[in-house]
């Protein structure tokens, strides 16, 4: 079955919250399926690649084997075809899921201005209006997004890296040395006449006293000394 598939998707505040759509249509130009995805954190780039995603698996689920698809989105077409480079990590990793879901197709994708891709337009900010998706026949199992790979920038000498995350390691109160015990009152009460003694050693002397330690001892007199 052929079916036209029209995508846009937008941000407001690149990032922000943002919306994906698509509008199926066969080539009577019956509608078959149409959805607005609500997107609480994205930007325009994302949003546009999540409407392709989108409509991929929409196309499979409704038997689709050749699509049409029309985006206002010059970026995205020219990545898809791979004329132009994808330098950013995360699109380069949804491209990827974008290739994989594509396979079973024979796709034929072009880029028209935004005023000819009016009705995706209309469902994507309806969506981000309502803040909730929105649609008629929308996918009835999204699956779950496929594992990216890892950037190029985590791969040091041809092999992945991830960043390790060391426990900070507390210490061991078994290695805290005792406490040296208080000395105990029988020590303290025998050291205090020790103390006592010092402290009297230590007084001042009046000028007295120190005259007199100078002289020496006083020289008692005899009883033979004649007077």
């Amino acid at each position: 079955m052929r079916v036209i598939i029209n995508i846009d998707g937008g941000s407001r505040g690149n990032p922000g919250p943002g919306a994906a759509a698509f509008v199926i249509k066969d080539q009577n130009g019956k509608i078959l399926s149409q959805e607005g995805y609500f997107m609480p954190h994205c930007t325009n780039n994302q949003a546009e690649y999540t409407a392709l995603k989108l409509a991929l698996i929409k196309a499979a689920e409704l038997g689709a084997s050749d699509l049409e698809i029309i985006s206002d989105s010059l970026l995205l077409v020219k990545q898809y075809q791979g004329e132009y480079k994808i330098k950013h990590p995360d699109l380069a990793a949804r491209m990827q899921e974008i290739r994989a879901l594509a396979r079973p197709f024979a796709i034929q994708i072009r880029h028209v201005l935004r005023h000819l891709n009016k009705e995706p337009d209309a469902l994507a900010n309806k969506a981000m209006d309502l803040k909730q998706s929105v649609g008629f026949n929308p996918i009835h199992n999204l699956p779950a997004p496929a594992p990216w790979p890892a950037p190029q920038d985590n791969i040091v000498n041809g092999v992945t890296v991830e960043i390790v995350h060391h426990a900070v390691q507390q210490p061991n109160p078994a290695s805290k040395q005792p406490a040296q015990p208080a000395a105990s009152a029988t020590a303290q009460t025998a050291a205090a006449p020790k103390l006592q003694k010092a402290s009297a050693q230590a007084r001042p002397r009046t000028k007295q006293q120190a005259a007199n330690k100078k002289k020496g001892p006083l020289k008692q007199p005899s009883l033979f000394e004649d007077f």
